[in-house]
């Protein structure tokens, strides 16, 4: 048999076929060599096809068709250990087996640099003072040229700077070839910008790294185990005396040695995790869902509303709680999802809510997958009497309990609230996001309708960290978006939905990944 692998673009209903294994003869348990190489998005719903087929002839239709499975990406890399088993479809009355699929993140140099250098007797280039030296850091490309990849901060008035530790990632400063050149220039900042030339070297990032590790002995200024080096080929191994070189100097100056000397003080590798990391480490995304029941969104039965539903197509709130929904959803093992309706009048008495279980149970208000809730959802529209205010606070504060329970990375809450207009507890609503932004969750809402939504900008924070009564948010864990942005001109609901999901779930990873750094939260190790 030969494996197909179709793709669907985003908003797309067409199939494309990306690549194929290669054919193995004469077996019903192939275990394919041949990989396929795909870019990963979070934020997209990346649909999969795999045809199996047989290898009777090398023109496709006249193979013999063994079923087919469809799957997200999503679905692949949110399974336990990156590992799928899917039962294969499409002959009737035919049981086709399974394909087991299999999904890794590629290393892609995501190593993070740590370190300091000091300099030492560097050339005096200032009349009136010592020099106000600063470090460029070029790494060499593959036509011979070099690119700026990192400045040091400048320390004024010295000839014996020490300079702050700085980060760099890897793949910055040498593409994650090891051996490639990283040449460094040493310069005396002037305020016109002219800054005068002190002289230069260069080493790479193998010579750095095993500076860190060859000279343990002794410790120099603040840091310990030092390299030191010069030009015109650096080495970090036998210790060389470090020298700085000028060459206009050197061709001048027949007695000329160096402009002075640098020295590596610290040296410190860590890795970059991802959140693919964490996935397969096992942390699971917390779904809930928080749907606006004002008054202000009109009758539901009426078409004017923006509940209203009409056979043709759904709701805006549906279509904003199915795109969001069907993507996390890949990423939930129990496939619950906690769904809440605020600023309402419930039934019997009319008592205002502004965080009822959209299921009517308050013991359990998890619906079984995203078509559970949208079922619960249409069916509180037929029970519950609109009102309000439109009260947020509640709903993340509801949340923020559950996400304080488990604080450990193993979950990460995320929230979406579907609103169509002015808040009503602005206050209250920044102080429970100042809260909840030191626990693992994020906040994501869509505004429908009509309406001008400046508030909702404010809590986004992309500017301006939202804060109360002093006390600033940790992180940014809130995206707005207006679903009117993303509504497609002809219709097509589908692209609607891709176009929404791919923005407001683009800043999740980042997200999550800003909790785990800020609580040192390693990713668990997936189980073999």
């Amino acid at each position: 048999p030969v494996v197909v692998l179709y793709v669907q673009g985003s908003g797309s209903n067409e199939w494309k076929e990306f690549g194929r294994t290669e054919v193995i003869d004469n077996t019903l348990n192939p275990d394919f060599v041949r990989k396929f190489v795909l870019d990963y998005y979070f934020e997209e719903k990346q649909n999969l096809r795999f045809d199996p087929l047989g290898s009777h002839s090398a023109v496709l239709g006249v193979q013999d068709f063994l079923g087919q499975a469809f799957v997200a990406l999503g679905e692949v890399i949110g399974s336990q250990r990156g590992r799928l088993e899917r039962a294969l479809t499409g002959v009737p009355g035919k049981r086709c087996g399974t394909i087991l699929l299999l999904a890794e993140e590629l290393s892609n140099c995501r190593d993070i640099v740590t370190m300091q250098l000091c300099a030492n007797k560097l050339d005096k280039k200032d009349f009136f003072g010592k020099s106000d030296p600063f470090l460029v850091f070029y790494r060499s490309n593959e036509d011979g040229t070099f690119t700026i990849c990192h400045k040091t901060e400048v320390v004024k008035n010295t000839l014996n700077p020490v300079w702050q530790p700085f980060t760099i990632p890897v793949r910055a400063l040498c593409n994650g070839d090891y051996d490639r050149t990283v040449k460094i220039d040493v310069y005396d900042w002037d305020r016109d910008g002219s800054h005068d030339f002190i002289g230069e070297f260069a080493t790479s990032y193998r010579e750095l790294s095993r500076a860190q590790s060859q000279f343990t002995v002794y410790e120099v200024g603040q840091g310990s185990g030092l390299g030191r080096w010069g030009l015109p080929h650096a080495r970090a191994y036998p210790p060389l005396r470090p020298q700085v070189l000028n060459p206009r100097k050197k061709c001048k100056k027949k007695k000329y040695v160096n402009s002075g000397t640098v020295t590596l003080l610290s040296f410190s590798v860590e890795s970059e995790f991802t959140f693919v990391d964490y996935i397969r480490g096992g942390t699971q995304l917390n779904f809930t869902v928080a749907i606006d029941f004002t008054a202000s969104n009109g009758m539901p039965s009426q078409p004017t509303s923006l509940h209203y539903a009409s056979p043709y197509q759904l709701s805006a709130y549906a279509l904003a709680l199915k795109a969001v929904g069907e993507i996390i959803q890949d990423y939930d093992s129990d496939k619950l999802f906690p769904a809440y309706g605020f600023g309402a009048k419930l039934p019997p008495d009319g008592k205002i809510s502004h965080q009822f279980p959209l299921n009517n149970n308050v013991d359990n208000p998890s619906c079984v997958g995203i078509e559970g809730v949208l079922e619960s959802y249409l069916q509180s529209l037929r029970t519950v009497q609109l009102y309000g205010p439109t009260n947020f606070a509640p709903i993340i504060n509801q949340v923020a309990r559950s996400a304080a329970q488990m604080t450990d990375g193993s979950q990460y809450h995320v929230l979406l609230i579907i609103t169509d207009g002015v808040i009503s507890d602005m206050l209250q609503t920044k102080e429970a996001i100042v809260t909840a932004s030191a626990l693992p969750m994020s906040i994501i809402i869509v505004g429908v309708g009509p309406a001008e939504f400046e508030a909702m900008e404010e809590l986004d924070g992309d500017e301006v960290r939202v804060s109360f009564r002093g006390r600033y948010a940790e992180r940014d864990i809130v995206q707005f978006v207006p679903f009117r942005d993303y509504v497609d001109d002809s219709g097509n609901q589908v692209l609607s939905m891709a176009r929404l999901a791919k923005d407001v779930l683009a800043e999740i990873p980042e997200q999550l990944l800003s909790y785990m750094k800020t609580r040192d939260i390693k990713p668990r190790r997936a189980r073999p």
